[in-house]
């Protein structure tokens, strides 16, 4: 499993358990290139009998779930005829009575299944059912940005830098704009370290003497220069439009310029930007 994909998960069982009281909360995602989803993460399991479970698309409760693209629950899992019963021996080990399985869509492909369960068998009310739904929609937005960022990176990491005058070099001021406009919503600080550096070298590294800009003066810089309204730039950046007037009259102080267009081409010069 992508480590940093555990910490999403990981993270996801620790505040379902928190919001619901579920005493048990477990998960994992679906293997790449497989219909098939591995438990790894537990969270208040009393054993290891579901550890690396290997759990296939329509089987089970979770493989349900996964089939189907949708929330599952069950009063009763080992004697639920709604589900097939390949899993019973690790679930009652466990001691797990009602269960709740919640996949993790991105982009219309299931990527894993977070389980919340009591040992009792009791029905799951719909605040626990809502609170499993929003633990994994969380993990599906973190997955997405992450899809999004690595597809960036890839982007913008050209064999060789291409004159200003090639187009090839517009898609890269692009893919900069779009990963500094990234880098605040990244949780993971080694993921949002990597995708800076990336910027970082885009811009083939600031002169000793540049002008020093904050990060979000550069984030905004970033967008106006590749074409992006005040309104566009703070849609983008999360942040309000008199916000964003605020930090290019900053940036544009520093540079000593007067306009939009002359705080981009300073910056370029100073390689603050590519």
């Amino acid at each position: 499993m992508d480590a940093a994909a555990s910490v999403e998960i990981r993270g996801a069982l620790v505040r379902l358990r928190r919001s619901t009281g579920l005493p048990v909360a477990f998960g994992g995602l679906v293997e790449a290139g497989h219909r098939r989803m591995r438990i790894s993460e537990l969270n208040g399991t009393a054993t290891d009998s579901l550890r690396r479970l290997a759990v296939t698309a329509g089987n089970g409760l979770g493989g349900k779930a996964v089939a189907l693209a949708r929330p599952c629950a069950v009063t009763d899992y080992s004697a639920s005829r709604q589900i097939t019963h390949e899993y019973d021996a690790a679930v009652a080990v466990e001691g797990l009575c009602s269960v709740v399985a919640v996949p993790v869509v991105v982009r219309r492909r299931v990527r894993g299944v977070l389980y919340g369960a009591l040992r009792t068998a009791q029905p799951l009310g719909d605040r626990t059912l809502t609170a499993a739904v929003d633990a994994a929609r969380d993990v599906e937005q973190a997955l997405a940005v992450r899809d999004e960022v690595r597809g960036l990176l890839a982007a913008a990491r050209p064999q060789t830098v291409p004159s200003a005058r090639d187009a090839a070099w517009e898609q890269v001021r692009e893919a900069h704009a779009a990963l500094r406009a990234l880098a605040p919503r990244i949780g993971d600080p080694a993921l949002r370290a990597e995708l800076l550096a990336a910027c970082g070298l885009l811009t083939d590294g600031a002169a000793q003497d540049a002008v020093r800009l904050a990060p979000r003066e550069l984030d905004v810089l970033a967008c106006v220069a590749a074409g992006a309204t005040n309104a566009a730039t703070a849609e983008r950046l999360g942040l309000r439009a008199e916000t964003v007037k605020g930090y290019l009259r900053s940036a544009m102080r520093k540079l000593g310029t007067h306009t939009r267009g002359e705080a981009v081409v300073a910056a370029r010069r100073a390689r603050l930007l590519p």
